[in-house]
């Protein structure tokens, strides 16, 4: 049975399987799976062949059970393939290397043959592994269905802290942990006598239930709990089927660990089944947003609160107490959509006591409708004027107290805020305050294998000069944020242009060692007004907002950084007369292509 349902997370479930540490030969196979099953794991590694097979000419695959031992359902389902590990790809010993390209490729179609869902293979023996990663490679290019794990040693090399909980290290605890393989021998044993796990393992288990890893529990058990049917050191049992594996322990503390787990946030309940998922950004003038797109946005209330504290402040700032009674502010909102932002806004005024004269400016007409409905059945209409008009071409009847907009993309000025603004805010007072009054872009250098082999699957140079919205997941990020763009509203200098170049150098920390670039993560900072701000900058996002995800530049080819080499990345914004682009670029450790020369694969309409 899975681990468990943690709250809120319906993605894929997270399962504990056991590692058979003898060769079941023949009938021992099913009996050895019935037994595990019913002690609640979900499936066994197993070995696929006789360890001591080595290949000769005629001779015929020793493996473990015939394929009717089991229903296929029951290798598919319950039955992970363990490579034999005496395998060495990279050996000096030709035989050897020859001998174990053979019986690897005889084990996977023994493994594919069975349905097998995925195998492990052993890992490499020595660091120089070329011969390794073209044997696997070719492999991989012939599979379908079967999904190859591999053992990849976590190392550490400084001693553990005194973390343990008040556990005592009653074994000669290994630092060492496997990328989806927990070792018996790396638990601890507190202080009733049932295993468990320091601090750091802990961390570093939850950290790989957010990432969806399966769990196999390895080795003997070290540990003698008391309890009914449970047999030390016997792992294969298989005579008594009522009697529990004697590594069940350790499945019960794994299984309580992702138990124990903090529910999903609301957030992330929302953004779950948009992780690592490629999308195109927004054309908001190029294109009119559908009623889903609305609505998705609309739900996200943090943002409108955010804007309503903002619009309140500016209410009070304008108008003194003194002048409630006598003075009316006019107020813009320039891109109403459906009418959040006019919502927003008269709850400001209602909060502050200020009166209110609000126009809301929308270009797209079907929005538009529902702007009419939404004043005529709030009864807003002495309140609220429409004007079904881009920003751009309106002209104003009257200047503008306060100019209000929700423009921004994932990165700041991406759906093209400054453009739209700075044609907007002719028609605000001299001394008038924009909503937002700034926003910063940012970006960040990540590891996203995942996001590099979508792109690389469209084989063009287009998706890879293209930057997509998407909810990062399985990525690593590998040096803190730094500021790109700065625009500020009102812009002071109106006829100032809207393109920026900056020059970037990004330290890598020591500890995270050397790394491979898959492209920058994007990210944005608006302050609304004075101390209120909005935005999704990994350090200073706002809580339970929803409404962005980052946005990811990729690189065409991936830039492999060694330890303690910075990053040096120049990132430029160019404007035409009918469109606004990206351009980016690697110089160093090693220089890139400059990625989108002249918008040539990825814009965004004017």
């Amino acid at each position: 049975m899975p681990l468990g349902q943690r709250a809120g997370d319906k993605s894929e479930s997270r399962y504990c399987g056991v590692e058979v540490l003898d060769f079941p030969a023949g009938e021992e196979l099913p009996a050895v799976l019935s037994h595990s099953l019913s002690s609640s794991f979900d499936f066994l590694l197993a070995p696929l062949v006789d360890p001591d097979y080595r290949p000769t000419p005629g001779s015929v695959l020793p493996v473990a059970a015939s394929d009717l031992v089991l229903g296929p359902a029951q290798w598919s389902s319950h039955i992970v393939g363990k490579i034999s590990e005496w395998i060495d790809l990279d050996a000096e010993d030709e035989q050897l290397r020859l001998d174990s390209e053979t019986t690897l490729k005889q084990e996977i179609a023994w493994a594919s043959h069975l349905s097998l869902q995925a195998c492990v293979l052993p890992p490499p023996k020595r660091s120089s592994c070329a011969n390794y990663a073209r044997v696997v490679n070719h492999i991989l290019q012939g599979l379908t269905n079967l999904q190859l794990w591999l053992r990849i040693p976590l190392e550490k090399s400084e001693p553990m802290d005194e973390d343990h909980d008040g556990a005592k290290d009653n074994s000669n605890m290994e630092h060492t942990a496997i990328y989806e393989l927990t070792r018996a021998v790396a638990f601890l044993t507190n202080a009733r006598g049932y295993p468990c796990l320091s601090k750091r393992h802990q961390k570093l288990l939850t950290g790989f239930f957010n990432h969806s890893v399966q769990v196999i529990i390895s080795g003997r058990s070290n540990h003698n709990v008391s309890q009914g049917g449970v047999l030390s050191g016997d792992e294969n049992h298989t005579e008594d089927t009522a009697v529990r594996h004697a590594l069940s322990p350790y499945l019960d503390y794994i299984a309580y660990i992702y138990q124990r787990m903090d529910p999903l946030p609301e957030q992330e309940r929302f953004e779950i089944n948009y992780r690592d998922f490629l999308q195109s950004p927004l054309q908001p003038l190029m294109d009119n947003l559908e009623a889903q797109t609305y609505e998705t946005f609309e739900k996200d209330t943090v943002k409108y609160t955010q804007y309503q504290r903002a619009i309140a402040k500016a209410l009070v700032d304008r108008v003194s107490d003194d002048d409630v009674s006598t003075t009316k502010t006019v107020l813009m909102v320039v891109g109403a959509g459906r009418g959040p932002l006019v919502r927003a806004s008269l709850q400001a005024a209602e909060e502050t006591g200020r009166k209110l004269k609000v126009y809301a400016v929308e270009k797209n007409p079907n929005a538009v409708i529902t702007l009419h409905s939404l004043i005529k059945l709030e009864g807003w209409e002495s309140l609220v004027t429409i004007i079904s008009s881009d920003m751009r071409c309106w002209d104003a009847p009257e200047k503008a107290d306060i100019l209000v907009s929700e423009l921004l993309g994932s990165f700041g000025d991406n759906e093209l805020s400054p453009e739209c603004l700075d044609g907007a805010q002719r028609f605000l007072k001299p001394d008038g305050i924009s909503i937002p009054s700034s926003y910063t872009s940012f970006i960040e250098p990540i590891t996203a294998s995942k996001l590099h082999n979508d792109i690389k699957a469209h084989k063009d140079i287009a998706h890879f000069e293209t930057a997509y919205v998407v909810k990062l997941h399985r990525i690593a990020r590998l040096a803190p944020t730094q500021s790109v763009f700065t625009f500020d509203h009102p812009n002071p200098s109106p006829n100032a242009s809207n393109q920026r170049y900056t020059r970037l150098k990004f330290e890598i920390p020591q500890e995270t060692g050397s790394c491979l670039v898959h492209g920058f993560a994007g990210y944005f900072d608006a302050v609304l007004y004075k101390d209120v701000h909005l935005g999704i900058e990994p350090n200073t996002a706002t809580p339970n907002m929803f409404s962005w995800f980052p946005i990811f530049f990729p690189l065409r080819k991936p830039i492999y950084v060694p330890s303690k080499t910075p990053i040096e990345v120049h990132f430029w914004r160019c404007c035409g007369a009918t469109k606004v682009w990206y351009e980016w670029a690697v110089t160093a450790p090693s220089p890139s292509p400059i990625h989108n020369s002249n918008g040539r694969s990825y814009w965004v309409g004017l």
